[in-house]
C-alpha cells in the first residue's frame, strides 16, 4: 500500500467515525435537553469539507506525501484527539447548546476558545501540502476561513459570548 493511500485511508476513516460520534452525541444531548443553534450553514460546511477531501483523493492519490507535512499533521491529529477527549460526549460536528451546562475550560480549552477549529484550519492547509497541493491548500483555507466566520460568531452568540 502507498503512503499517499494510507494517508487518505486514515483520514477517510476518521472522518466518517467522527460523523458517527457526532451523531451519537448530539442525539444523546438533544435527549439531555439540548437545542442545535444556526444549522443552516451545515449543508454548507459539510459539502466544503466533502469536496476538501474528495480533492485529495482525486489530486493526491498516488503522490509521495512531504514527511515533514506529515509530522504536523501527526501532530495536529494529536491535538484533535486532545479536544475530543476534552469536550468528551459534548464534542460533534453541530452547534448543540445544553442548557444549564458550565463551558468547558480545561484542556485546549484553557489556552483557546475554539481549538478544534484551530485544529481543522491546519488540517485543512497541511494536509494538500503535504501531497505539494499548495493551490488546494490555499482554496480550501480560504473557504474554511469564511466558513469559520459563520460559524464562530453562530456559536459565541448561541454561547452568550
Amino acid at each position: 500500500m502507498s503512503l499517499s493511500l494510507a494517508v487518505l485511508l486514515f483520514v477517510t476513516v476518521q472522518r466518517i467515525g467522527e460523523l458517527v460520534l457526532a451523531a451519537v452525541n448530539t442525539a444523546l444531548l438533544k435527549a439531555r435537553g439540548a437545542h442545535e443553534y444556526a444549522a443552516g450553514h451545515y449543508p454548507v460546511m459539510m459539502a466544503m469539507h466533502t469536496a476538501w477531501l474528495a480533492g485529495l483523493w482525486h489530486f493526491g492519490l498516488g503522490t509521495a506525501p512531504d514527511f515533514g507535512w506529515l509530522v504536523v499533521f501527526v501532530l495536529l491529529e494529536m491535538l484533535r484527539a486532545w479536544v475530543l477527549a476534552t469536550l468528551a460526549e459534548r464534542w460533534t460536528t453541530r452547534i448543540i447548546i445544553l442548557p444549564g451546562a458550565p463551558l468547558v475550560t480545561g484542556g485546549p480549552y484553557r489556552f483557546l476558545a475554539h481549538p478544534n477549529y484551530c485544529v481543522v484550519a491546519g488540517e485543512i492547509l497541511v494536509l494538500p501540502l503535504a501531497f505539494h497541493l499548495v493551490w488546494f491548500a490555499v482554496l480550501f483555507s480560504l473557504l474554511n476561513a469564511a466558513m469559520l466566520c459563520i460559524r464562530v460568531r453562530a456559536e459565541n452568540r448561541a454561547l452568550g459570548r
